[in-house]
């Protein structure tokens, strides 16, 4: 898939944006002109990739964050309010994922787990919906050209790194935004994984498909609000997170091409975007299949399954 055309956002958030396709994410978007903030728990791999993309025709700016602290997101969103600032596209991808079977099940390695990729997402979520559907409430336009840059300012006195809930924009960008009054769109990434249960996947594929029912009835209470939002469901895709998983992973997606494949979605009307197509499609039909069937068919493919 190629993009010969000027993509419509100005600006955009992402969420996760140090590695695996939130790191390709943010190369393609930089590179087609858009102005990314990144948004990831450490400072290190977010300015090694704005350095990366210094010379494309966007920009990376680093804004490190935890998602996990609903009080540091909210921060964040104070400062951009003070700058008349949201982005005209939010994408919350950050996640993580721990795999364990039953025999190491853990209450605490759930809720770790659920943290970020549920509730982390949650406390995204709140900030930008209030924002983009009061937007009336916001006080006067700075026009296209206008929006915050964290700037290289980001250490404290004492040197150590700047903590999320301190962040403070120190000055305008003169290359960021589109107005308060652009585009407002949403996607979700969650994961196939939350179509039904995997093998060592129960605390990663719940909090998936909690998203996804988060996800569907939010749209239906969106509906006419100019607000799009959209849910990502990836198949496999080669990142540090599918390095984990011990059992073969069929149709093995490289991240660049799922950051591709997110794009082309982010443009069309859809509001699932999954790739690759034809996996996650069987993996939709399962949905259908009789639990003893789904079971017996799952524990082939994966080795799980054992001799009773």
């Amino acid at each position: 898939m190629s993009l010969n055309n000027r993509l419509p956002w100005n600006t955009a958030w992402i969420t996760g944006a140090g590695r695996g396709i939130g790191a390709e994410l943010t190369r393609l978007l930089c590179s087609h002109g858009v102005t990314v903030y990144g948004s990831a728990r450490t400072t290190e791999q977010l300015h090694q990739l704005q350095q990366e993309l210094s010379n494309t025709t966007g920009k990376l700016i680093p804004v490190p964050l935890d998602i996990r602290d609903p009080d540091a997101v909210q921060q964040l969103f104070i400062e951009w309010d003070r700058q008349n600032f949201m982005p005209d596209l939010v994408v919350l991808n950050a996640g993580s994922h721990d795999p364990f079977s039953a025999y190491e099940f853990s209450a605490q390695r759930c809720k770790d787990l659920l943290d970020i990729n549920l509730q982390g997402t949650i406390n995204c979520l709140d900030p930008v919906l209030y924002r983009y559907l009061h937007r009336s409430e916001y006080g006067p336009d700075y026009g296209p050209d206008y929006g915050p840059d964290y700037g290289p300012e980001d250490k404290s006195e004492s040197g150590s790194e700047r903590q999320p809930e301190t962040l403070k924009a120190v000055s305008l960008n003169p290359v960021a935004k589109r107005t308060l009054t652009g585009t407002r769109q949403i996607a979700v990434v969650s994961s196939s994984a939350g179509y039904r249960g995997l093998p060592t996947a129960a605390a990663y594929g719940a909090g998936k498909a909690a998203l996804i029912n988060l996800c569907e009835s939010l749209r239906l209470d969106l509906q006419g609000s100019g607000v799009k939002l959209q849910l990502i469901n990836p198949g496999f895709v080669r990142t540090p997170l599918t390095d984990k998983n011990e059992f073969s992973m069929p149709a093995l997606m490289e991240p660049d091409e799922a950051a591709r494949r997110i794009v082309k979605g982010l443009l069309s009307d859809r509001f699932e975007i999954v790739f690759p197509r034809r996996f996650v499609y069987l993996l939709k039909l399962f949905r259908l299949l009789p639990y003893n069937v789904y079971f017996w068919l799952i524990g082939k493919a994966t080795g799980a399954s054992k001799d009773e």
